[in-house]
């Protein structure tokens, strides 16, 4: 396993422009007073301090929104209109590229040219699509029995929270985003704490770009008041959220104990790859390799599990081993670099923690299980086999790896 620069970052911390809450169409200070810093995973250190928003900021982001949705332009023009807005909105991001992946690797730690080619790409491609599709929401004409007519139309469902992860701070935010501006909706955003830099930075820009007032608040903060807020306010009529399933939990209860609004939930898992004695292991390798340890793990998505076919077993083990030698820890602006540090303390210690679970309940350990350098919250990659299984697959031999 080589490293890179874990000691010294390459590239001088940019400055923060946007700081404050975004609340019908201006920056402003939270009603408290109150900020958080918001930390480079690199060093630990402080990038910026950032509003803290609670419940009576919602209040008022929420308010902006149901006067833009009920009242506003927005949801009252056509498709068109509201498409060509967004493809504004996405050009701006083009413009701004470079500087929001910096952003993206110094508030995550994900490296940079992988913000630079994935995913502030994504995020304004998303974008695109959407404003695609503002002009082509269309409902259908129903054949009926006997001399009825029916039809369906589709409407915007009114003011949306939508809860963002820490993990893809800018694909997230327009995966959430997107479509709700397309249909005509008013929005209330409220990023990680961990990330909420480019949050606040796509407010300005959708400002720019010609999203009325009202329309897309950004509310930074945590969870249990800010979030709770969002998902418990009687004037938000849907909550989309991707994180834990426990928090999952809490905003359902949340919202059957509010407006009953609607809500829409990506929660945790654990997703499974099966590799089969016919396969290629070398590109089978470099594909469990990369399922797991790109963006550092964090991901929702991630194949955490590998259960390889007895055949192949043993070399696939050698190899994966093998593979990560080369395997490069350190500076997210090292173009070397393939992963950089877990996001936060928080994060960084529950990563140890559940390490030192594999260890107890009696998997070997075959790779890492490590925290490297001096400073900042980075992880050796790491590979457990011989892990129990506690239920029965019918298939041929598989036998159990784990990253």
């Amino acid at each position: 396993m080589a490293s890179s620069g874990r000691d010294e970052q390459l590239l001088k911390l940019p400055e923060v422009k946007f700081t404050k809450l975004f609340i019908n169409g201006s920056f402003v200070d939270s009603i408290s007073g109150k900020t958080f810093d918001s930390r480079n995973p690199f060093s630990g250190e402080v990038i910026a301090n950032v509003a803290e928003g609670n419940k009576e900021d919602v209040d008022l982001a929420v308010r902006a929104a149901r006067e833009a949705f009920d009242l506003g332009k927005w949801p009252r023009m056509s498709g068109f209109e509201r498409g060509r807005v967004m493809m504004k909105f996405a050009d701006l991001i083009e413009r701004h590229e470079e500087e929001l992946a910096i952003l993206e690797a110094v508030d995550s730690g994900k490296p940079f040219h992988l913000n630079r080619a994935i995913d502030v790409p994504t995020a304004m491609n998303t974008l695109r699509y959407y404003a695609g599709a503002a002009d082509k929401i269309h409902g259908e004409t129903l054949k009926c029995a006997g001399e009825l007519h029916a039809y369906t139309l589709k409407e915007p469902v009114g003011v949306v929270g939508a809860i963002i992860p820490w993990n893809f701070p800018s694909i997230m935010f327009f995966n959430k985003a997107a479509p709700a501006l397309a249909a005509g909706c008013t929005m209330i955003v409220k990023p990680a704490e961990q990330t909420p830099l480019t949050a606040l930075y796509y407010a300005y820009l959708g400002k720019e770009a010609g999203i009325p007032d009202g329309v897309l608040n950004v509310i930074t903060g945590f969870g249990p008041t800010a979030g709770a807020a969002i998902c418990s306010h009687m004037d938000v009529d849907a909550v989309t959220f991707t994180g834990s399933t426990e928090v999952g939990r809490l905003i359902m209860i949340a919202a059957a104990k509010s407006n009953l609004k609607s809500v829409s939930l990506e929660l945790g898992g654990k997703s499974p790859l099966i590799i089969f004695d016919d396969a290629d292991v070398n590109m089978a390798v470099g594909i469990a390799l990369r399922a797991v340890f790109f963006n550092k793990g964090e991901i929702c998505v991630a194949g955490s599990r590998v259960y390889v076919q007895e055949g192949v077993y043993d070399e696939f083990v050698k190899k994966a081993g093998e593979s990560l030698k080369n395997w490069v820890i350190g500076d997210p602006f090292d173009p070397r670099v393939d992963q950089g540090p877990q996001v936060d303390k928080k994060q960084f210690e529950k990563v140890l923690r559940y390490i030192e679970y594999g260890k107890r309940d009696g998997a070997t350990l075959l790779f890492g299980g490590k925290p490297c350098g001096n400073k900042g919250y980075f992880i050796e990659p790491t590979i457990f086999t011989d892990v129990k299984v506690n239920y029965w697959i019918s298939t041929s031999k598989l036998k159990y790896v784990h990253y």
